[in-house]
């Protein structure tokens, strides 16, 4: 008889968003004319940008004509794009890749989990707590031990090494999902650090690195010195140009990360030649449009939108007086609700017709605290706020 993997008993019964969705549905089968804002999965609302609609236009045509018609695409993706992304990285964080060391995707999340099949399960992972899902449930799939470290508001919810601290695989978020914090070169530079020395490895999610102003924090984990030995990075432009329903990313693994004589980078390829069927042609035709001047100005332009919605979120928590980190670096706002946080799920929902995000949902440190995101619309942010001072004022 067939056998399953007993693995997935040990995951939580519902993925932490699906939970949410469910709890927004029942609540609004029971008050049908419940007026609820959502502030909290992580999907855009601006449009993608004229450039982008117009090369994916496009590129359809292309796929439409003899002459210009494309099947399976190059491996690692297009040349195309792989250049953009080149240029794109020396232009903004001075960092010199290589072709060979970048991989187009259907976005982070896929990569982020599969990124764990070229470790053995023996090995032990790092993950800060707390965290985003995906690097937890899909380690549990693996059945891999997991040692969690503390985020909290002593450490600016930014949990560092220290002597104690003993772990193969360690994964990173900056800009934090869920907490909107940010390392700063010097931190990430300890983590580093670590690494070379442990021979451990760090999966680095910078999928908001677009949503950093202040020129001092790194955007890339290659900006620091030795991360080549010892980083791989994941990227998304879900965030950085809307592409939530378009689909595509790309993963950094550098040439220069060998384990036990064997390439790191050889052994994604071998992966993704095997199990990955490539990002289709007229998306990358629309991503290679992200990278353009004319393009990323007008994406600056819709990240510029969300800003502003994060610090309309962010001055009525100032008002009230509570607690909060994100919202300048990060589309994110993490406050502190003093409370049980599906109980202020709740609460919001009930009381305000707003949804949010518990903190307990991404792990032990999250409970007592609550996700914010700064996605919808300006109108329904500012609303949204209104109705949460007129609960707490």
């Amino acid at each position: 008889m067939v056998k399953l993997n007993k693995n997935y008993n040990n995951l939580k019964k519902s993925y932490l968003f699906a939970g949410i969705a469910r709890r927004i549905k029942e609540y609004k089968e029971a008050n049908p004319s419940a007026d609820i804002i959502k502030l909290s999965i992580g999907d855009v609302t601006r449009p993608l940008t004229k450039t982008v609609v117009e090369a994916l236009e496009k590129a359809s045509k292309e796929m439409g004509a003899a002459e210009t018609f494309r099947g399976y695409g190059d491996e690692q993706g297009y040349a195309f794009l792989q250049e953009q992304i080149k240029n794109y990285y020396k232009r903004n964080t001075g960092v010199q890749l290589e072709s060979s060391e970048i991989f187009v995707s259907d976005g982070a999340k896929s990569d982020v989990g599969n990124f764990t099949e070229l470790f053995d399960t023996d090995n032990t992972v790092i993950i800060p707590d707390p965290v985003y899902p995906v690097y937890v449930d899909s380690n549990i799939m693996n059945g891999r031990h997991i040692v969690y470290i503390e985020g909290n508001e002593a450490n600016g919810f930014l949990p560092l090494p220290d002597q104690n601290t003993k772990g193969d695989i360690i994964y990173l978020c900056s800009p934090n999902n869920p907490t909107g914090a940010v390392y700063t070169k010097d931190q990430l530079k300890l983590w580093v650090d670590f690494a070379n020395k442990q021979g451990a490895v760090i999966l680095f999610d910078a999928a908001y690195e677009s949503f950093i102003t202040d020129d001092t924090l790194p955007r890339s984990i290659f900006e620091i010195e030795g991360a080549r030995t010892c980083a791989v990075e994941f990227c998304s432009l879900s965030k950085t140009a809307g592409f939530t329903g378009t689909r595509c990313g790309y993963t950094i693994v550098p040439e220069d990360i060998m384990i036990n004589g064997v390439s790191l980078n050889k052994m994604w390829l071998r992966r993704q030649t095997t199990k990955f069927n490539g990002t289709a042609y007229i998306i990358q035709r629309g991503a290679e449009a992200v990278f353009t001047s004319e393009g990323y100005a007008g994406c600056k332009e819709n990240i510029k939108y969300y800003q502003e919605n994060a610090k309309i979120i962010a001055s009525t928590l100032d008002k009230l007086g509570i607690w909060y980190t994100g919202g300048i670096n990060s589309p994110y706002i993490w406050l502190k609700c003093n409370m049980d946080s599906w109980e202020f799920f709740d609460l919001l929902l009930q009381k305000a017709g707003i949804a949010g995000t518990p903190g307990s949902g991404f792990g032990k440190c999250g409970d007592g605290y609550f996700r914010l995101t700064a996605f919808n619309t300006k109108e329904k942010t500012e609303e949204a706020m209104r109705r949460f001072e007129k609960l707490f004022i």
